[in-house]
């Protein structure tokens, strides 16, 4: 279904212009952009999360001639996660904090416009594995930005101009903003992070037009913070979908522990213009000690599919009941076409951290795919596809052994199989590029107590390469989501912590942590061309076309939960959640940095027998 979304975007942007004004109706200036793979319009160049681009003009044929074409400092350290987005002749650039956003001419790469917020730099303290921003949002004529400090805000896209802003949290109490905001159809969606200082997540949605709040729609606590209708959402259960029921919430947690619930929901969203859903993930539960939060802890760890207008949920799946090892749900949820089982269905594909990898028919939330992703997962031995859930092997359940046990060789880590770097979907073999961690663990939950803004994780971790394996950290992996099967994979040193992009030129790019930003070939994964930034690559990797040429991109600047100890300064080997001293070996091939990297061909390199796809 190469085209489904291309024509489901016309179709929607047709009904845009023509549509009473008393509808909420398609943004047509977001849908003209993304309709063109000249652009790189939106975080994932579609609703659909596909990270896919038709350009085909650098192809595997050539890709082994690019070269760079031009480069740009961001002037900002640490963490570089996300991309820019490229509309018509201007590239929009983001920073980690302080959330600096640059206008640039694509013609001589001069600035058109600087936006530098002035940010309180106690927002730092309390943003858990560093200080990363993953990127902007366009739409209505406006770029958006969710700052660190919980105030979004929306630019003019062509003078820098503060049109609106909206304040949606209080870092005096831990609440951050990570993620990138949301353009669907006449909103603008984003989520709260801090999952680690006892925060209650949510989704809220503001009218794109004047930032006034549409609804907000908590992970946890009672119904009508939900936005459930505990006798039409439905979830997974018996073998069937069947009603929630009433405080389907609430009953999952013991006293008021819901309300320091965590559930945050920093990641990236899926919309189906045509079910007119909205899909995320929800995080961690609070604490990450398992012990003070007896129950399933309902709904953190959870998949929401959610009416745009309203707000209100028609399905939920929870991966991960009573978290034992932070495997946040946040991750990217693709919204594909798939033949499962001989059965064609409107499918979201889920690459969770708890290491399975989940299809899902999309309209009706039923459970049709749950395998492993990385053959080292043990902390399950597999998912009970009639109850839908894991069946936990006690060797590595901390809540089995409880407070003050350490749990050894969990795999994987609690920065799970894969993290936020989202993965790519190739439309011409169906099959996804998935960027992982090959990393596992030891756990050790003990008693905390609650103090608003300050950490409230309970657990200490050290982490290490999957024993037995390779002895790297990560791998690329292609996934047959349609069969629950890995088709290839490739070893890598470190965790692939770099969004990947696929191409009509038959070509898959991502970064690695140690700088390689690497194209490999989507059949067999064989690698085709490689360059080494300065600094490693935790972006997302991006194309556009201008002036008829076409060009790749991404930000090298190592940071990110995998690389905290280089962006902080860490050293204890516990410290960042265990990632420091899991990691430590990336001083050695990297260092820190913040530029962008934009690459092309020689001119006259690219192949006579090239086209580029413009519809």
């Amino acid at each position: 279904m190469r085209y489904e979304y291309r024509s489901l975007l016309v179709s929607v942007a047709a009904l845009a212009a023509t549509a009473g004004s008393g509808l909420a109706i398609a943004d047509p200036d977001l849908e003209k952009h993304m309709a063109d793979p000249s652009n790189w319009a939106a975080q994932a160049g579609d609703y659909a999360n596909h990270r896919y681009s038709e350009l085909n003009q650098i192809n595997a044929s050539n890709v082994g001639k690019l070269q760079v074409a031009w480069t740009l400092s961001t002037g900002v350290l640490r963490g570089h996660e996300g991309s820019p987005l490229v509309i018509g002749d201007t590239m929009y650039i983001h920073t980690p904090f302080p959330n600096n956003v640059y206008a640039v001419n694509l013609k001589d790469q001069t600035f058109k416009w600087k936006y530098e917020p002035k940010q309180d730099a106690n927002v730092v303290p309390v943003m858990c594995c560093d200080t990363v921003n993953r990127g902007l949002a366009y739409g209505d004529g406006k770029i958006f930005l969710q700052q660190a400090d919980t105030t979004l805000v929306a630019l003019d896209a062509k003078t820098g101009k503060v049109v609106w802003s909206a304040k949606n949290g209080d870092p005096k109490i831990g609440e951050t903003n990570t993620n990138a905001p949301h353009v669907f159809k006449d909103k603008v969606l984003t989520g709260i992070s801090g999952g680690e200082f006892g925060v209650r997540g949510r989704v809220i949605a503001y009218n794109i037009k004047d930032g006034k709040r549409a609804w907000t729609a908590w992970s946890i606590g009672p119904d009508s913070d939900l936005l459930f209708d505990p006798q039409k959402t439905m979830t997974w259960t018996n073998g069937k979908m069947a009603p929630v029921g009433k405080d389907s919430s609430l009953k999952t947690w013991e006293g008021d522990q819901w309300k320091l619930g965590g559930g945050t929901t920093w990641g990236w969203y899926s919309y189906d213009p045509k079910l007119n859903l909205v899909y995320y993930g929800s995080g961690n539960p609070g604490t990450w000690n398992p012990a003070q939060r007896p129950g399933d802890n309902k709904w953190s760890m959870t998949i929401f599919a959610r009416d745009l207008d309203t707000g209100v949920a028609k399905w939920v799946y929870q991966m991960t009941p009573h978290d034992e090892w932070d495997y946040d749900g946040v991750n990217e949820v693709p919204l594909v076409e798939l033949t499962v089982k001989g059965r064609k269905v409107p499918a979201l594909v889920h690459f969770d951290r708890n290491g399975f990898a989940y299809t899902l028919n999309r309209e009706t939330g039923e459970l049709l795919v749950a395998q492993k992703y990385d053959p080292k997962v043990n902390w399950a031995t597999h998912i009970d596809m009639k109850s839908g859930r894991p069946v936990v092997d006690k060797r590595y359940s901390p809540g089995t052994t409880g407070p003050d046990v350490n749990v050894k060789d969990i795999c994987p880590a609690a920065l799970g199989t894969k993290d936020q770097q989202p993965s790519s979907y190739d439309r011409k073999s169906g099959l996804f590029m998935v960027p992982t961690n090959h990393v596992c663990m030891t756990y050790e939950p003990f008693q905390v107590e609650y103090t608003a803004g300050q950490p409230y994780v309970g657990a200490t971790l050290t982490m290490f390469p999957a024993p037995g394996s390779h002895g790297g950290m990560g791998n690329f992996i292609a996934w047959d989501a349609a069969n629950g099967k890995i088709v290839w994979s490739k070893p890598e040193r470190f965790s692939v912590w770099s969004g990947a992009l696929t191409t009509a030129g038959d070509v898959v790019f991502y970064g690695t942590l140690e700088g390689y930003i690497k194209a490999v070939s989507p059949k067999d994964g064989k690698e085709l061309w490689k360059f080494k930034a300065p600094s490693g690559i935790i972006g997302n990797v991006f194309t556009y076309m201008y002036n008829g040429k076409q060009y790749v991109g991404v930000y090298s600047g190592i940071g990110g939960w995998a690389g905290i100890g280089m962006a902080a300064g860490l050293t204890e080997e516990t410290a960042g959640l265990g990632a420091v001293g899991g990691y430590k070996d990336l001083a050695k091939y990297t260092t820190l940095g913040g530029s962008l990297f934009v690459f092309s061909l020689p001119d006259g390199a690219a192949s006579s027998s090239s086209t580029t796809a413009m519809r």
